[in-house]
């Protein structure tokens, strides 16, 4: 996925995104941070087509992303947001089941075995099949997040956005889901951009970060080659110490304002 000269805004005279130009690293884990309101949630709708930029090009495979049909569409790029709902009284099978509406056609009958086979597999991969049956409000709220990550899996996309996926979630549960991240990217090949506030989950589980600041990418790279002191004090306006030790690696610690 190529960005070319990207700008948008709510408002014409508040733009939020200002010529963005980004190529997507296929095959790797690459992480959007940036203060509140640089435009991190902003690039990721726009890329997964919720939002339309109002100059440039987003292109996909040699196209635009607004020329593919909606479900052609879904069928490479599957998106977690960061709020999610459902009804209730929902068991987690049938609502990994929504995951295969791009694969169904209103002339014909879905492959149920197939169906089957993949929501299987979306089950075991986020370690949730012993909760198929289970309805969404019995969940606690790492295993809903679980839950929407293997509905989108089961659209079976190269492409997995997540939108702050650890927002809501305690310590433990945050990185149970950054974990779990890490391992489809690895073992299932899946392409993976999130958002995330966490400077030091970021550095942990990003191939690549992007830092923006004020709708412009500030920087990106490897995250233990860009961030520095200097980049941290810069963009988030705060003094870090940076630290890297064997068995941790790269960290900051916040020090002061």
């Amino acid at each position: 996925m190529e960005l070319n000269h990207i700008s948008f805004a709510y408002q014409k005279d508040r733009p939020i995104l200002k010529n963005i130009d980004y190529s997507l690293i296929e095959g790797k884990v690459t992480t959007i941070i940036g203060p509140n309101g640089s435009g991190k949630s902003t690039l990721l709708g726009i890329m997964a087509r919720h939002l339309r930029q109002d100059q440039g090009e987003v292109i996909l495979d040699g196209k635009s992303i607004h020329l593919y049909k909606g479900k052609e569409f879904a069928k490479k790029v599957a998106i977690v947001n960061q709020h999610n709902s459902a009804p209730n009284d929902l068991t987690v099978e049938t609502l990994l089941g929504y995951g295969r509406l791009p694969y169904r056609s209103f002339f014909s009958s879905p492959d149920k075995e197939k169906e089957d086979e993949v929501i299987d597999w979306a089950l075991k991969v986020t370690n949730i099949a012993h909760k198929r049956r289970h309805k969404i409000d019995q969940l606690s709220g790492g295993e809903r997040q679980r839950v929407w990550i293997a509905m989108s899996l089961a659209q079976q996309t190269p492409i997995l956005f997540l939108d702050e996926p650890t927002t809501f979630l305690d310590v433990y549960h945050q990185y149970e889901i950054l974990e779990l991240v890490k391992e489809i990217n690895e073992e299932h090949d899946i392409t993976i951009v999130m958002v995330l506030h966490d400077i030091n989950q970021a550095i942990k589980y990003s191939d690549e970060v992007v830092v923006m600041k004020q709708g412009r990418i500030f920087a990106k790279g490897d995250p233990n080659e860009i961030i520095t002191a200097d980049l941290m004090r810069e963009v988030y306006g705060i003094e870090v110490m940076v630290k890297e030790e064997k068995s941790l690696g790269l960290y900051t610690i916040p020090i002061g304002i």
